[in-house]
């Protein structure tokens, strides 16, 4: 249990240091998160009452809607691009080999190697949230945190999926990553990012219902600023875990073949 726990904080802490050695772009980061939260609320402003009967059920609030998504997607680029970089940046630097031939085993790496990175999104959507709420004017007095945390851990899960998925992709083919592009692009226009997803024509809609990350964004919205109980996101829960049971133990094994089939034609340390 302890080399359980060991390895884990091992990788953390390599990637703590490797951060906090780029002061600046941490800053930059955290600023970014402020300048995104101002253009929203002004564009906002902006947008007045237009579009009211679409956002109703997540309580009316243009700015309250966009934010929550702005913030959660986090989570899916987290997921698209933290295991796919750490990949690549130790193909690059020559330590994924020497990580393959260890006696750890691939799903300790695959969590692993992104786990700071979910760490660090999950500090980024708090900053959006305290922002959100205590200078703009965000009302999730009535949040329900347990639904809410309930949805982030089967976001998360369901987003790994398909990020460990690109992840073998970079394995293999080094460059080129169709998965995250097609993914990452097809969440952004038909999650509901940034417009409720009752907004597309019904045929898009239909192509929606097979993104997690449409489940996930109106799971939050529904428990964060509308207070709804754990029966009210059930439909949300239920998508997303059938998701995650599905595609989890899918991602491994493919993941496990991109190694197996990297060391049969050498081309681990291949960049």
């Amino acid at each position: 249990m302890a080399l359980f726990i060991e390895k884990p904080l091992a990788f953390v802490w390599k990637d703590f240091i490797h951060e906090a050695s780029y002061k600046l772009a941490f800053f930059m980061q955290v600023f970014g998160i402020l300048i995104t939260t101002v253009t929203f609320f002004y564009l906002s402003k902006l947008l007045g009452d237009v579009g009211t009967s679409y956002l109703k059920p997540y309580g009316g609030d243009y700015f309250s809607f966009v934010l929550i998504g702005v913030a959660f997607f986090n989570y899916l680029k987290v997921s698209m691009d933290g295991l796919s970089a750490s990949i690549r940046e130790g193909q690059m630097v020559g330590t994924l080999e020497a990580l393959l031939v260890t006696q750890t085993e691939i799903p300790a790496i695959i969590l692993s190697s992104s786990l700071y990175s979910f760490i660090f999104a999950s500090f980024k959507v708090a900053v959006f949230l305290i922002l959100g709420a205590f200078f703009f004017g965000v009302d999730m007095g009535n949040a329900n945190i347990a639904g809410a945390l309930l949805i982030l851990l089967l976001t998360i899960i369901s987003f790994s999926s398909i990020g460990i998925i690109s992840a073998s992709f970079v394995m293999v083919l080094k460059k080129g990553n169709p998965v995250n592009w097609l993914f990452t692009n097809a969440s952004g226009i038909l999650g509901g990012l940034y417009y409720p997803v009752s907004v597309l024509p019904k045929w898009l809609q239909k192509l929606s219902a097979v993104l997690p990350v449409t489940y996930s964004l109106e799971g939050m919205r529904l428990a964060l600023l509308k207070g709804s109980s754990l029966s009210a996101l059930l439909p949300n829960i239920a998508a997303l875990t059938a998701f995650s049971a599905i595609m989890l133990p899918l991602s491994v094994l493919v993941f496990g073949y991109a190694v197996k089939r990297a060391k049969i034609d050498g081309t681990l340390t291949q960049y």
